[in-house]
């Protein structure tokens, strides 16, 4: 049985369709340098996060001129530095060897390298929680002599007006500071309640030989030895961030004689609470992790991604790739709290912004095609958050989150969101709320009765393309237009409801949503269909024609014209001029992947935002189309041009993007941003 790719969440059969299972773990025997397309941001799994004091960190390991770091856009920042001798070692172009990640998944990287020849320094680093994060260090002599070491763990704070001081609690090696964060503009307008008052700490379970702190450009220190380590490595700190405000920080300082074949071994906490508790209970909170066995962190990660499908892929950078999805969407899940009675999704954990941080939106929601494979359970709960705050009359707010429920209204229109719209029990809660959201759609969203829907409300945020479109800005409104990509959504999600009512054994039920998505598909073919150029076009909603301002504005092409071919209501002929017309490469197959805009168009703009760039999410729909019409061989190389780039900005910047340029090594606006995750599916969907 075929599954629509409407379905946010897949029906339950889908899983009994997946292949065997990966013997052995791949993000547990890495080996990777910094030249692979491994994904690096780090948060907290699931259990152990927390909303409003939510912290997460980028392992920082390409840029030669500083040191291999976790940073956080507004959060603390951590290294480590070296003394051996009088020659300080900390930033990647001074080390003997790079680091070697060995372990990585959506919560801890575990890695390895040598700051001199002979000593191997490795490090586990895990995002325990929102608020803590463990550095567990072993520093190794290979060598055949005696070895002294000073070691120089470091926190510090770019940019950062909040820091005030730092104490130093003399019953053992815990420093403690105010901090705060200040939320944007969006999480203030919308009440985001995260927390800005904080308390930060550095601990560790051995005690340290010296320590500097430095605030406000003044230096406290705490037994500052012979040599000047930590006046140095403050130094170029600030060098190396001299376009930044003032940094601050501590570092700390601890010497060690290492024989041949031993190694130390110490374990660092860091991290930010909330203002409210007192540095005792913080420091008492933190003890526990000093003897956590972190073996156990691994194997409990090795267990949630052993559901995710081995794709027969002989190429390192699509597998490295195809795992890091799945790391990207596990660490976008956030467990019950607030207004969500069940786990949500958020767009990126770091960096956080405001609107992405705000909760779910149905389009990000296609992201869970690709995650339903790692955690079903997940997905499905994601999509009942929708299910519970869905109003009498089927109308669903266009944000949801555990803080928020965004209701926006435009000239008395409700905005809602994109209709593409899942154990039998979850599939009948989907039934009925789709169903219902269905009708609330068409029965607010067609003006003139005539059976196709318009966008309305905000209808930019509610068509998903929310700038730079070329019909928007150059012709008119959205909501003057009857489009080919809302009807071709309606047309999908009647189909989809058809299936789920054939599976719930609603079969009257199933052959009327069958019945209505070929009356509208007559309709899109009738009026939106131009066989001169072989393409869809939007239409006026007051006469159906090609032309709002001027004859035949409306004739511009966009990636919307071939979402007729995603839902299935083009004949033989349609289909093969569809296809002619994306692989043109003077149009639309371009080096990376379909772009929003034909590049023959004026206002086209391949780092533009929906008048260019490739979206993830919106080439996997037309890969689909491609497939499901037997296009295999096209589809195949639609989706090796868009790895391709993804692929080239991992082994670059270790990150995923919101969109990529069609034609360039570029990426943007947003990095680490969730539906970029669904991009798995492709390599999934070549296995069948």
């Amino acid at each position: 049985m075929r599954i629509n790719q409407s379905f946010i969440i897949i029906p339950v059969v889908i899983f009994l369709l997946v292949p065997a299972l990966l013997s052995g773990q791949f993000l547990s025997n890495l080996n990777a340098s910094k030249s692979d397309a491994l994904f690096t941001t780090y948060a907290a799994p699931q259990s152990r996060s927390f909303y409003t004091t939510d912290q997460g960190y980028q392992f920082s390991w390409n840029d030669a001129d500083n040191a291999p770091e976790f940073i956080s856009q507004n959060g603390v920042n951590f290294g480590l530095a070296f003394l051996q001798g009088n020659e300080l070692r900390w930033r990647l172009n001074e080390l003997y060897r790079e680091p070697v990640v060995t372990v990585s998944y959506s919560d801890l990287v575990s890695y390895y390298y040598y700051p001199y020849r002979n000593i191997r320094v490795e490090v586990l680093f895990d995002v325990y929680s929102s608020q803590e994060a463990i550095a567990d260090i072993k520093v190794k002599n290979e060598g055949n002599f005696p070895e002294k070491i000073n070691v120089a763990p470091y926190l510090y704070f770019p940019s950062s007006d909040t820091i005030n001081n730092i104490v130093h609690e003399s019953s053992q090696d815990f420093y403690s500071f105010p901090f705060k964060k200040n939320r944007d503009s969006w999480m203030k307008e919308h009440s985001i309640p995260l927390t800005e008052e904080l308390n930060g700490s550095m601990a560790s379970d051995i005690r340290f030989d010296s320590v500097l702190t430095f605030v406000n450009n003044k230096d406290q220190s705490f037994k500052i030895n012979s040599h000047d380590l930590l006046q140095k490595l403050k130094d170029q700190l600030h060098k190396n961030r001299r376009n930044e405000k003032a940094v601050k920080g501590l570092i700390c300082n601890r010497g060690f004689r290492i024989y041949p074949g031993d190694q130390v071994h110490f374990r660092m906490v860091f991290g930010l609470e909330k203002a409210t508790i007192r540095m005792p209970d913080l420091a008492r909170k933190i003890q526990p992790l000093y003897n956590l066995d972190l073996k156990d962190l691994i194997r409990n990660d090795e267990k949630a991604y052993d559901k995710i499908p081995f794709v027969k892929v002989n190429n390192r950078d699509l597998t490295c790739l195809y795992w890091s999805c799945f790391s990207l969407l596990r660490q976008c899940m956030m467990p019950p709290e607030g207004k969500c009675k069940d786990n949500y999704y958020v767009f990126s954990r770091e960096p956080k912004w405001g609107w992405g941080y705000g909760g779910e939106v149905f389009h990000e929601s296609l992201s869970m095609l690709a995650y339903a494979y790692m955690d079903p359970e997940s997905a499905m709960n994601s999509q009942r958050v929708y299910f519970d705050r869905q109003l009498p009359d089927g109308y669903i707010n266009y944000r949801t989150g555990p803080y928020l429920d965004e209701i926006i209204e435009y000239k008395g229109k409700l905005t809602t969101s994109a209709p593409f719209f899942h154990d039998k029990k979850f599939l009948e809660e989907a039934y009925k709320s789709g169903e219902k959201f269905y009708r609330y759609f068409i029965a607010n969203r067609d003006s003139n009765s005539n059976g196709l829907c318009e966008w309305s409300g905000e209808a930019s945020l509610e068509s998903l393309r929310d700038a730079r479109v070329a019909v928007w800005d150059n012709v008119g409104w959205p909501s003057n237009f009857e489009g080919p990509d809302v009807n071709s959504m309606l047309v999908k999600e009647a189909k989809s409801l058809s299936e789920m009512a054939n599976l719930l054994g609603n079969h009257e039920e199933a052959k009327k949503w069958l019945a209505d998505a070929e009356s509208r598909a007559i309709l899109i073919n009738k009026y939106m269909w131009d066989d001169g150029t072989g393409f869809y076009y939007n239409v006026n909603t007051k006469d159906q024609s090609f032309s709002y301002k001027h004859l035949n504005d409306l004739k511009i092409k966009e990636i919307i014209g071939f979402l007729p071919l995603w839902a299935g209501m083009t004949d033989t002929i349609k289909t093969k001029r569809l296809v002619a017309t994306m692989t043109n490469p003077a149009e639309f197959w371009r080096a990376y992947g379909v772009p929003t805009l034909s590049a023959q168009d004026k206002y086209y703009n391949p780092m533009g935002y929906w008048n260019g760039p490739v979206w993830v999410q919106w080439d996997y729909l037309l890969f689909r189309g491609l497939m499901d019409h037997g296009y295999r061989k096209e589809a195949e190389e639609l989706a090796l041009k868009v790895l391709d780039n993804m692929i080239w900005h991992l082994k670059q910047d270790h990150t995923f993007w919101e969109f990529y340029s069609p034609d360039d090594r570029e990426a943007g606006w947003h990095q680490t941003y969730i539906w970029a995750g669904l991009a798995a599916r492709f390599l999934i969907d070549l296995e069948k």
